[in-house]
């Protein structure tokens, strides 16, 4: 892979109209997953024919680009970014960056069904954290949630990702009804393991089969019961996403709570989202994008640059998530496994 950055003067910060500083780049390298989660997808998902996604040339090149402007952080994503084929190439590529000081931290989301087989090289490719999709404990209910799952692959491959050295941290999103129950029984698990737990609220993401005003779990509510059983102490850790967190003296670890419904957290917004396909989405909750792949396939590394800033000056200033009314259509129509959340 070619490094993209063009031979200009020293690089100009990503900055948006509102002037915040863009850092950070969370990078889907497939909207395709080998789970189906009922808030997440529809049973019959249609996904991108091969020929639109970016090769893993181009998604490298692309994020040669963004760190030679500033970005000093890189989340990769998908769907499920170990399914992609050429998913351990692309992270030493990146990783790379590291080992030079241009890039602070490469991590990665995850369901953890092939984490077992990518562990090892993830790390030594850079990578030192992971988040891991995890709704519930109940292999049954897993498997109710996810369509498909097998709870024993997931914490194989968690257990694997750990003894390789990744820091683990569990993202659970709080359904109402499905397994509001569990959230406690989950920081006990947590606890017990040392890994850090996110919660997060279900967003109006493309069209699935249930209404989502169903499963809708405001955290404050869940947060007000935590309190009756635990004690949540103020804590100022930051990982340079939206989570807000809380220290649980009974065990140990950190509880973050991601509230884009009840708490809009846009204020200090420092992210883009690159899809597969190369469109670049300044905000999750808006349609605004810029089509980076057909800038660098007939435009170079100049035109890329350029087509960045422009892209930059539509980042909006807040997302406009709601679930009011049943049946309401969703703030916007791709799905969650397309921009990665």
């Amino acid at each position: 892979m070619s490094n993209l950055r063009p031979d200009t003067a020293p690089p100009r910060p990503l900055t948006d109209s509102f002037g915040r500083r863009i850092t950070y780049l969370r990078l889907s390298v497939t909207d395709r997953c080998d789970l189906r989660c009922r808030y997440c997808m529809s049973e019959a998902m249609t996904f991108l024919p091969r020929k639109e996604v970016l090769t893993i040339e181009e998604m490298g090149a692309v994020a040669d680009a963004f760190i030679a402007r500033g970005v000093r952080k890189i989340r990769l994503t998908g769907g499920e970014p170990l399914v992609r084929r050429g998913i351990d190439e692309l992270a030493r590529h990146i990783g790379r960056h590291i080992e030079t000081g241009a890039l602070d931290e490469m991590t990665l989301t995850t369901n953890a069904t092939r984490l077992s087989q990518h562990a090892e090289t993830l790390f030594a490719a850079g990578v030192r954290r992971v988040n891991v999709s995890l709704d519930s404990l109940d292999p049954d209910n897993f498997r109710h949630i996810t369509r498909t799952g097998n709870l024993s692959e997931v914490l194989d491959g968690i257990a694997a990702g750990k003894a390789a050295g990744l820091s683990i941290k569990i993202n659970m999103v709080a359904l109402k009804g499905a397994n509001e129950d569990e959230i406690e029984p989950m920081i006990r698990w947590c606890g017990t393991h040392g890994f850090d737990l996110t919660l997060i609220e279900t967003m109006p993401l493309g069209v699935v089969d249930e209404d989502r005003t169903d499963r809708y779990l405001p955290l404050d509510v869940v947060r007000r019961r935590l309190e009756a059983r635990f004690t949540l102490d103020a804590d100022d850790h930051r990982t340079g996403g939206p989570a807000r967190y809380v220290s649980v003296r009974e065990t140990g670890t950190r509880l973050g709570l991601i509230t884009p419904l009840t708490n809009n957290f846009c204020e200090g917004c420092n992210r883009v989202r690159l899809t597969a396909s190369g469109r670049l989405y300044m905000c999750l909750g808006h349609d605004d994008k810029m089509d980076l792949k057909q800038v660098l396939r007939e435009g170079g590394p100049t035109a890329l640059d350029a087509a960045i800033d422009a892209a930059l000056l539509t980042k909006p200033l807040r997302h406009a998530f709601e679930i009011v009314d049943r049946n309401a259509a969703p703030a916007v129509g791709r799905h969650m496994s397309v921009t990665g959340g």
